[in-house]
């Protein structure tokens, strides 16, 4: 598939999976999943991030006037979207050189796992933290983003289980 037709039904599926099922969802007053942040997952490495920052950007925005949250969504996927290079280069240990042939598929579970909670617990705190914003509700910020990135991440990976391609 192309790569800018997938970036674009990745991008439009994961908004509207967000605003209208996941947004919907909250158990137990802190688990709420936030799967939108796939986006940054699995977008492909590029020299040139701005294009990703500009859409990351644009998801956030779109889900939080949606919801009704005041660019909370915004800044929080646009900052993992930011640091994302740096974990790639640190756990996968990849260079520029690299970026073309990287795909998460490729990679083992371990790197992929460690990547995706780090990322997905640093979004969900940034959030938490800027939906609270009171070192009052620490507690409540700390409750939620375990409990919200425990659930994401197992949607993340049951999805990618579900929907993987066959590579042989």
């Amino acid at each position: 598939m192309n790569k800018t037709i997938y970036i674009i039904f990745l991008f439009i599926f994961l908004l509207l999976l967000q605003v209208l099922v996941l947004n919907n969802i909250l158990f137990l007053g802190y688990i709420n999943p936030y799967l939108y942040i796939v986006f940054v997952f699995l977008y492909p490495l590029k020299t040139n991030r701005i294009p990703f920052l500009i859409l990351s950007f644009l998801l956030g925005i779109f889900v939080d006037a949606f919801s009704n949250s005041g660019g909370v969504h915004a800044f929080s996927i646009l900052f993992i979207a930011y640091i994302r290079l740096f974990f790639i280069k640190a756990i996968f240990k990849k260079n520029e050189s690299d970026y073309l042939l990287f795909s998460l598929r490729l990679q083992t579970f371990g790197e992929v796992f460690n990547f995706t909670v780090i990322l997905t617990l640093i979004h969900h705190f940034i959030l938490f933290s800027l939906i609270n914003f009171s070192f009052y509700n620490f507690s409540n910020v700390l409750i939620s983003t375990i409990f919200s990135s425990a659930f994401t991440l197992v949607l993340y990976f049951l999805g990618s289980f579900l929907f993987r391609k066959k590579l042989v």
